[in-house]
């Protein structure tokens, strides 16, 4: 089946199966392996991507369903000239990356959550919430909290 996708801001003309997964089109068919695959029921959030704005499961969204969807990715987030996005940045200054299995998950939940509510730097439940939708068994959550916060005050030229 003929779908076409705007991923990171580039459109694609895929065939795809109708039964294949966002995740598996976003992995194998085009090169974007930081969309992650844990659990693969959608519990983990490790293959969680924006499509039109939204956080997904990709693991759970037939890539047939997103067709005249925009999708981005974590490799999305990076700048035009490759500098990393603020959210990067906060994460690494607040040393939220650990392993870094779950990372792209989380950036891409923060990123969602940082373009649809201006003020998430001072709604610590808001963070929490968007924080307790993924998995990650390395940081204890508490540097991942404090690195949207950063980014948060940063967006709107706050101190860090």
């Amino acid at each position: 089946m003929k779908v076409t996708l705007n991923v990171n801001g580039t459109d694609h003309l895929l065939d795809v199966e109708p039964r294949r997964l966002l995740a598996d089109v976003l992995r194998d068919d085009l090169g974007l392996t930081g969309t992650h695959l844990g659990c693969e029921h959608g519990i983990c959030g490790a293959c969680t991507v924006l499509m039109d704005g939204a956080p997904v499961r990709s693991c759970l969204v037939l890539a047939v369903q997103c067709d005249g969807s925009s999708v981005r990715t974590v490799e999305g987030l990076t700048g035009p000239d490759g500098e990393p996005h603020l959210l990067q940045r906060a994460f690494s200054a607040e040393h939220a990356l650990q392993c870094g299995f779950c990372i792209p998950d989380f950036l891409m939940v923060a990123a969602g959550a940082l373009e649809t509510d201006p003020d998430l730097a001072e709604k610590p439940d808001a963070v929490a919430g968007a924080v307790a939708s993924n998995i990650c068994r390395c940081t204890g959550y508490e540097p991942i909290r404090r690195a949207i916060t950063r980014a948060a005050r940063e967006q709107w030229g706050g101190t860090p």
